[in-house]
């Protein structure tokens, strides 16, 4: 065991330049065949991931862009929105009023069509009244004096009594 343990702590120079030529080999084939496919896949990946990196980044600028976009759109529509509110409100309005304004037209003319025909058959029941009691009139003093003229010393004081109206008149 002493003698394995003293070889491996020191090795025989064959040992050592035999390790340092197998060594030399494969790192000049690693070089020439590992190394090149192994620092271009590397760097491949390397340009891979800045790719991804700047196209996330660039998507993040469309994204934010999009966003800002999207606010303006919808600050807009609803401007749009606000303004055909408004409108609206002001033709409803607008109609409400001249609907108001028309009706209160109309409702003057009816009431001043009916205050006029309330009138007219007021003045019609009127002028009725007034024949009916010209003629009642008529006919009373008609038979009062048929009556009174039926009695002959009455007839002559009633021509009397006329007469001197007339005279009095004529004064």
């Amino acid at each position: 065991m002493v003698l394995l343990a003293n070889s491996l702590t020191t090795p025989a120079i064959g040992t050592l330049f035999w390790s340092v030529i197998i060594f030399v080999l494969f790192f000049l084939i690693l070089t020439k065949f590992a190394w090149k496919p192994i620092l271009s896949a590397v760097k491949a990946r390397d340009e891979m991931i800045k790719g991804s990196l700047e196209s996330a980044a660039k998507a993040r600028e469309d994204m934010l862009k999009l966003q800002s976009d999207n606010e303006a759109i919808l600050r807009k529509a609803r401007e749009e929105r606000e303004n055909i509110l408004k409108e609206a409100r002001d033709v409803r309005d607008k109609l409400i009023s001249e609907a108001k304004g028309k009706a209160t037209e109309e409702a003057e003319k009816l009431i001043e069509k009916a205050r006029a025909g309330i009138e007219n058959e007021k003045l019609k029941a009127l002028s009725e009244i007034h024949d009916q009691v010209a003629t009642l009139s008529v006919e009373i003093a008609s038979k009062l004096l048929g009556e009174q003229l039926k009695k002959s010393g009455e007839q002559e004081k009633l021509i009397d009594s006329y007469l001197k109206e007339v005279d009095f008149n004529k004064n």
